[in-house]
């Protein structure tokens, strides 16, 4: 499983809008193309997730991630805000780099937990948020993931 296998240059934003914590989820959320309906539920349910815990895992970078009733497969979608927002991350720092993950509650691939895992271990690698800041393209992000065999 390779998490550009999961992604499309229409669910890369590189300038994402949004200067709130809610903003950026329903930006995100966007990005997935859904109706109004699934669009607002999803939003809610990321919500939810948020107040349980941050998905700010320092570095800049943020994993928001649900199960929601609303999609049949694994979605993944990645967005940046320049200057960042506050997300109430793990180290106290604003977050510019937000990976979404977004599954069904019955997953038969079994992605969810994998996915979520490898997104965090990209984020540890020395280097990726500054490679992260440099993108220019959806195709840049895809190489770097090759290059990182992810």
């Amino acid at each position: 499983m390779l998490l550009r296998d999961y992604l499309t240059p229409e669910r890369v934003d590189l300038h994402l809008d949004g200067t709130t914590k809610e903003e950026i989820l329903d930006a995100m959320v966007a990005l997935l193309m859904l109706d109004d309906r699934s669009r607002e539920i999803l939003s809610r349910t990321l919500r939810r997730r948020e107040n349980l815990g941050s998905t700010g895992i320092g570095r800049g970078i943020a994993i928001p991630h649900c199960r929601s009733l609303v999609v049949n497969r694994l979605h993944l979608a990645y967005a940046r805000r320049p200057g960042g927002v506050d997300f109430q991350s793990i180290d106290g720092q604003p977050v510019s780099h937000f990976f979404l993950i977004v599954a069904p509650p019955l997953e038969v691939s079994g992605q969810y937990l994998p996915t979520l895992g490898r997104i965090a271990q990209f984020a540890r690698d020395p280097g990726v948020p500054e490679r992260l800041e440099a993108l220019e393209s959806a195709e840049q992000l895809f190489q770097l993931l090759e290059d990182k065999g992810m």
